[in-house]
């Protein structure tokens, strides 16, 4: 069991939980993931690392409440405790020797992209940081990207909040302004990292995406996790969750994770009528 030590709504449907895990705490880095069971018969649940404490022991996880089992975990409170906090799985990002990056995060995606960021500008890295969200209420991690950033450009699309536009907007105008990035690390929804690649590769821009598919068991046993990339076939899991953006078959990708989304309708349905039942 693992005590959630603190909890806090970032938005509407976006939760922050800091969870005692010592031993994961203490081997834990950017781009890696854990997986979480609220109870003991609830789903297996992936979440990126978002940050961690080794002194404190604790570990920062952050997920957007869209299905039965993130609401099922949301309904736990600081001072109760998960069943199982398995990790770190995964492949640790690779941050060393960079100079100047662009780090690129889209909704909560955001939660994945700002460890990053915080690591490369501990290590003296330039970076700039570019993250959209639909419209200010959904802004999350602002004052964390600030001090993690050089330079830090917040888009919406409906313009209530930073500059209005994409994410590939800002990037492409920052390329053309005469900055040479030796990477962009692009993490958020699908559609958005193949349209940042898109700019990227017209660019000649070496441009890494993190690929957060359906897991299951975490250790490349079930194959749930594989992508095609390079016109190979990869487990995200193990041999992620970093890849190469420019090798990376989206249009497979996003095909796969529309799979489930009946199933997924259901579950949500089952757990919003069970919780409306205990609250009665």
């Amino acid at each position: 069991m693992f005590k959630i030590v603190s909890k806090e709504a970032l938005n509407p449907t976006v939760c922050k939980m800091v969870i005692e895990a010592p031993l994961i705490a203490k081997k834990a880095e950017p781009g890696q993931f854990i997986i979480v069971r609220a109870n003991e018969d609830s789903e297996r649940i992936p979440l990126t690392v978002a940050d961690y404490d080794r002194t404190a022991g604790t570990v920062t996880i952050i997920f957007q409440i869209v299905g039965g089992s993130t609401m099922e975990l949301d309904t736990l409170k600081a001072g109760e405790c998960v069943h199982d906090f398995v990790g770190p799985l995964g492949v640790a990002s690779h941050v060393e020797g960079l100079k100047k990056v662009a780090v690129v995060g889209g909704g909560v995606g955001c939660a994945i992209a700002y460890p990053i960021a915080k690591k490369l500008h501990a290590l003296g890295c330039e970076v700039h940081s570019i993250v959209g969200f639909r419209n200010k209420d959904l802004v999350i991690l602002e004052d964390e990207f600030k001090a993690a950033s050089n330079k830090l450009v917040m888009m919406t699309d409906d313009g209530s909040h930073g500059e209005k536009g994409l994410v590939t907007a800002a990037l492409e105008q920052l390329i053309n302004e005469g900055n040479q990035y030796d990477e962009v690390i692009a993490i958020g929804p699908l559609i958005m990292m193949k349209f940042v690649c898109g700019v990227t590769k017209k660019y000649g821009v070496k441009t890494v995406v993190s690929m957060n598919p359906i897991m299951i068991d975490g250790t490349g046993m079930c194959g749930g996790c594989r992508l095609t990339v390079g016109g190979e076939t990869k487990f995200a899991c193990v041999d992620g969750p970093d890849f190469d953006g420019h090798l990376v078959d989206f249009d497979e990708a996003m095909h796969r994770g529309t799979m489930y989304k009946e199933f997924e309708a259901h579950a949500r349905e089952a757990s919003c009528n069970l919780l409306n039942k205990e609250v009665k």
